[in-house]
């Protein structure tokens, strides 16, 4: 079965989504952006939209419901990376750092222990904004997964 690529889309940052449009087109990979609402995409036989209802982790669910053992699903939710993950699938967040079968229960702690100090009140800030670095690094792991996942097939 032909690998693809979930793009959990509503959070995805557009220089990301411009990204992973280009790669579509490159390596001819079949690329779904899951979102809550209508998400533009460049006319392509390998780019699809898919909306689903709005509600809490519709999108998740409808990417997990789907994903395979070897796609690859673009996210920085670390719950639904682990998820993926679960189904034998692989997570890329946008700057370009896979979750791993070794790395996930640790992101799943911290993402807890941050939750747990904002809600106790305590101005935990928020992710740095997406730098040129990040996007870099967000490329250069794409493609390298491609060329090691597109040569098996």
């Amino acid at each position: 079965m032909p690998l693809k690529i979930w793009v959990d889309a509503d959070a995805c940052p557009g220089v990301i989504k411009e990204i992973l449009f280009r790669a579509a087109e490159r390596w001819q990979v079949t690329t779904t952006l899951v979102a809550n609402q209508l998400i533009r995409v460049p006319p392509s036989a390998h780019i699809r939209n898919l909306q689903v209802p709005k509600g809490f982790d519709v999108a998740d669910n409808e990417i997990v419901l789907r994903v395979v053992a070897g796609d690859l699903a673009i996210t920085a939710d670390i719950p639904l990376a682990a998820q993926v993950i679960e189904k034998g699938g692989r997570a890329l967040n946008p700057r370009g750092e896979f979750y791993s079968p070794e790395n996930i229960a640790e992101r799943l702690q911290l993402r807890d222990l941050m939750a747990q100090l904002r809600d106790s009140g305590v101005d935990t800030g928020g992710p740095a904004a997406l730098s040129q670095a990040d996007r870099q690094a967000f490329a250069k792991q794409l493609d390298k997964f491609l060329q090691a996942n597109m040569a098996n097939l």
